[in-house]
């Protein structure tokens, strides 16, 4: 993270970017369900109860855009969320919420449900411009984690890292997740080597996150 260097005029095109409220699209559970407009897609992915959903309500200062549940696996499809300007002639994005991995409480069928779903969307889906992946930065990756990195390394689907939680561990241990979880990701081809480090409830690395988002997308999204 100290190696990152946002200008004021990187926070502010994130921040305008996301002072459009988003808004509930679709959800996808089937390839063929995906939109075919053709607007950029930035997708978040992680195991489940990483703090997706928070950290997406974070974003987009909204308390119940993508709902927080206790329960793992509670994502069951790929929902869609309007991003920047977006009307019907066209521009603007979308915010992709995926199904969370390392289910606990759903069935086997489910999950290969869910599996060949993620699968499907990362091959090949010229509209995805990267793929934000989270990890609990009181764990760091875990073994479904790296499952998940090789998949979107075979799939070309560029991904970088975002530390959630990280208001709750020491500073110590956080510093020592934060070494190994870059290290870990630059033995990966299709893994961005800046590593993100956020806390929803404190705040914490969401402007940061909102510039780099912005930064994905064409230049009058935000407009």
């Amino acid at each position: 993270m100290d190696d990152i260097e946002f200008t004021a005029e990187d926070l502010a095109r994130g921040q305008a970017l996301f002072r459009i409220p988003c808004e509930f699209v679709l959800g996808v559970v089937a390839i063929d369900g995906l939109p075919n407009d053709r607007r950029p897609e930035i997708a978040f992915a992680g195991r489940s109860n990483v703090g997706k959903s928070s950290l997406i309500n974070a974003l987009t200062g909204r308390k119940t855009l993508a709902r927080v549940s206790v329960t793992p696996g509670r994502t069951r499809e790929l929902n869609f969320f309007t991003l920047g300007a977006f009307t019907p002639e066209g521009g603007g994005a979308y915010l992709v919420d995926m199904p969370g991995y390392g289910y606990a409480k759903v069935s086997r069928s489910a999950v290969k449900g869910w599996t060949r779903l993620i699968e499907d969307y990362l091959k090949g889906r010229r509209e995805l411009k990267r793929v934000f992946m989270l990890i609990d930065a009181r764990h760091g990756l875990k073994a479904n984690d790296l499952e998940t990195m090789k998949l979107m390394d075979e799939a070309a689907a560029s991904y970088q890292g975002v530390l959630t939680k990280a208001d709750k561990p020491k500073q110590s241990e956080l510093e020592a997740v934060i070494a190994k979880t870059q290290a870990a990701l630059a033995k990966h081809p299709a893994a961005h080597p800046q590593l993100l480090v956020t806390s929803a409830r404190e705040g914490a690395g969401i402007p940061e996150l909102r510039a780099t988002i912005a930064a994905l997308l064409p230049n009058d999204v935000e407009r």
